[in-house]
């Protein structure tokens, strides 16, 4: 076959295989097109089709496929976080700050230090879960906020399907996941922060509050015709920057996008953008990241490593919300609702442990075991929540 016969070969197994299973299957319930579409992409990496037909995979999955796959993934994923960064909405999370960060500081520190835990626990047993250039603090603080991710677009995602999005408590749940999700962006910065590039970084960071501060000023006096370019150069720009400096592309994506408002775009559209670049572009993505997995450590390590974490992460979730809820005297079902919605993975912790592998932090095992319990988590959540929804929980309606 020629490079492009391969190369649509692939792009025609990661839309249909994903598409067809969850339609004939039925799984919306528990497992939605997203989820369906992560686990094609671990089944067509090298550890599940790479081993039961190594030279079907070979044939298709060529290095100049992969490289090709690759431009489209990088793409796929700045405009998505682009886009997340967009739909913070920092200015409610200040107007119910007292209630919004009680919630979030412990829906976010409670999971973060039982992955933490969890982390030290997976180093003592081995030593072939931390990357060749991986510290034990980046390693122990990169695995611990990965449990504490929420996954601030698959949330929008599930409150729309749940109708919860435009109730008092979908805003609230934002509220709360919003400010998770700055902190996690923030972490992610400090564990990337390269002390021999440091200047640079400054730079960076420097240029970006001059220019963001100007963006600021000229976006409200465009047409909304003119905003959209202007975004996307934006974009590219802060993307640029911050790969050249070592913070990586994806933290440059997420800057660009916090510093814009999403009023100043049609709400419809940028719905719209998100479910375009969620169904065109991001299930490339998720089969660039499936071809990153492996099974080194063996296969019942690397589900024991996942089941590990999933505990911390899920239990921890629970537990801090939890605490949250009676701290603020919230009503009875309340905090199990909102801590099942907020511990939701999915794409954010994906793109996370994204980047500890490209920066050789973790192991393709590590990544392995954190993308098996994004996925299982994921797929906790919407029958969990439909059960509590059917047994009345507070401020929400049944569905």
């Amino acid at each position: 076959m020629s490079l492009p016969e391969r190369f649509l070969v692939a792009m025609l197994l990661v839309f249909s295989v994903p598409w067809l299973v969850w339609r004939l299957g039925r799984t919306d319930h528990w497992a939605p097109l997203v989820v369906v579409q992560i686990v094609a992409g671990i089944l067509l990496g090298p550890g599940v089709l790479g081993a039961l037909q190594p030279a079907v995979h070979a044939a298709i999955f060529t290095p100049e496929v992969i490289t090709m796959l690759g431009g489209v993934a990088l793409w796929a994923v700045t405009l998505f976080v682009f886009i997340a960064g967009i739909e913070l909405d920092l200015g409610q999370a200040w107007q119910h700050r007292r209630e919004s960060s009680i919630t979030a500081g412990l829906a976010m520190g409670v999971p973060l230090l039982a992955g933490c835990g969890a982390a030290w626990a997976m180093m003592g047993l081995s030593s072939g879960w931390i990357g060749p250039q991986g510290r034990t603090w980046q390693f122990v603080a990169g695995v611990g906020m990965s449990c504490a991710v929420t996954a601030l677009p698959i949330l929008i995602l599930f409150l729309e399907k749940l109708s919860l999005l435009r109730q008092p408590l979908g805003q609230r749940i934002l509220r709360y996941a919003s400010l998770d999700d700055l902190a996690i962006w923030g972490v992610l910065a400090l564990i990337l922060m390269d002390w021999h590039r440091v200047g640079r970084q400054l730079v960076f960071l420097l240029v970006y509050m001059l220019l963001a501060a100007g963006l600021r000023r000229l976006m409200p006096r465009l047409t909304e015709r003119d905003r959209w370019p202007l975004a996307l150069v934006w974009l590219i720009a802060c993307a640029l920057g911050a790969d050249w400096c070592g913070l990586h592309f994806m933290v440059g994506a997420f800057l660009a996008g916090a510093s814009i408002e999403a009023r100043w775009f049609d709400q419809e559209q940028l719905d719209r953008m998100r479910h375009q670049v969620l169904f065109l572009l991001m299930p490339v993505f998720f089969l660039s990241t499936g071809l990153k997995t492996q099974w080194g450590v063996g296969g019942s390590a690397v589900f024991a490593a996942a089941a590990w974490m999933l505990l911390a992460s899920v239990g921890g979730k629970l537990a801090g919300v939890a605490l949250a809820g009676r701290l603020l005297g919230w009503a009875p079902g309340e905090a199990r609702l909102i801590g099942w919605l907020l511990q939701t993975k999915a794409l954010i912790m994906i793109i996370f442990a994204n980047v500890l592998l490209d920066k050789r932090i973790i192991t393709p095992d590590t990544f392995t075991a954190l993308l098996l319990m994004a996925v299982a988590s994921t797929m906790l959540t919407i029958p969990q929540v439909s059960r509590q929804l059917r047994g009345g929980a507070a401020g929400a309606q049944p569905v």
